[in-house]
């Protein structure tokens, strides 16, 4: 580790306000200097903040350090400063950015554009489904998904981009050696493979309710835009669609059923003036991108003509297959056997309920 990462690996550490260290890399941008500047040289309320300790190194525990050093010593293994050249230019323009990230995989990943995808944890099937499918055209189309690893609408986003295949970002709320919801570690070291896990919080953190909130600004402030799936009423994922609206950036949301509680949050979006979207191409038309930044979408086949019209029968909601038999005015029997192997081609997916319609 060179001397600059073993500085901004002292700062993330030093015991004051994010606003003090912040204040002080103003006046001090190089993380060598700021380290060791005198803070009585600072004013009002940073002043304040920092009577208990006359320099940022004067406050850091030595064997947190030291654990982080070690945790750095790993490849790919990298911590970040706000005022780094690599430090990513749209997250240092938002209001309180943070003043280090602790990162693992390809950190030049940052440099890309970037769309968050958002949602409830216990999306329905149709919920899941979309996520997945907007995240693997986006990918598709040489967009970085960003999320939060959460179970529900952030895992399947990450997996539809990494399906693409694609890079990801997985923005966590924990340190990096801990994975949090566990089930997630596989999935963790699959976005690592190929994208960046990333926090705020340096190695050692667990799991503290209160981070998560605070994790969703990183989350619309590395995007161009933030994308609500599905989300009930006073979610998590309106808290990151208001930070991504406090940032000047873009909103967008999937209209559900009125029937739905998980259509609310999107809904509610919409009213407040965020853009309905149904398509990945009316996002990529809103962003401000420059062409040569986005790869040449590939046109859907159409459906082969043996299942056409099983097909049209079915919706992109679970549909019985009693209900698809009537439509389609197909036996049961003969409808069955077809729909194994619309599934088998990657057309339908069975749920509960019955079937949904994947292209």
């Amino acid at each position: 580790m060179d001397d600059t990462n073993f500085a901004w690996a002292h700062i993330g550490r030093a015991a004051f306000p994010e606003a003090v260290k912040r204040t002080v890399l103003q006046f001090y941008p190089d993380p060598l200097e700021a380290l060791h500047a005198d803070l009585s040289a600072l004013s009002g309320q940073a002043r304040a903040d920092c009577a208990t300790g006359p320099t940022l190194a004067s406050r850091c525990d030595p064997r947190m350090v030291a654990q982080d050093t070690q945790w750095l010593d790993q490849a790919q293994r990298s911590v970040i400063g706000l005022t780094d050249p690599l430090f990513p230019s749209l997250l240092g323009e938002i209001s309180c950015p943070p003043t280090v990230l602790y990162c693992e995989g390809d950190s030049a990943l940052l440099r890309e554009p970037a769309l968050a995808i958002v949602g409830s944890r216990n999306p329905t099937p149709v919920g899941a489904e979309l996520a997945h499918a907007f995240a693997m055209e986006l990918s598709a189309s040489g967009i970085v998904v960003v999320s939060g690893l959460a179970l529900g609408i952030d895992s399947a986003a990450h997996r539809g981009a990494l399906k693409a295949p694609g890079p990801t970002i997985a923005v966590c709320a924990t340190g990096l050696d801990t994975v949090y919801p566990r089930t997630h570690q596989r999935l963790a070291r699959q976005v690592t493979a190929t994208g960046l896990t990333l926090s705020e919080f340096p190695p050692g953190t667990g799991v503290r309710r209160h981070h998560f909130p605070q994790r969703n600004r990183i989350i619309s402030g590395l995007s161009l835009g933030t994308l609500v799936v599905e989300a009930a009423g006073g979610s998590g994922s309106l808290i990151t669609a208001g930070f991504a609206a406090d940032q000047g950036r873009e909103v967008f949301a999937i209209p559900g059923s009125v029937h739905s509680p998980l259509s609310r949050g999107p809904h509610q979006l919409i009213r407040d003036g965020a853009c309905l979207v149904e398509s990945v191409q009316q996002i990529l038309q809103a962003l401000p991108l420059p062409q040569k930044a986005l790869k040449p979408a590939q046109c859907a086949e159409k459906p082969p003509s043996w299942c056409s019209t099983a097909l049209t029968a079915i919706d992109f909601a679970p549909t019985s297959v009693n209900l698809i038999a009537k439509r389609s005015g197909l036996t049961i029997s003969d409808l069955c056997a077809m729909l194994i192997r619309m599934e088998l081609a990657g057309l339908v997916r069975s749920c509960r309920g019955g079937f949904i319609r994947l292209n």
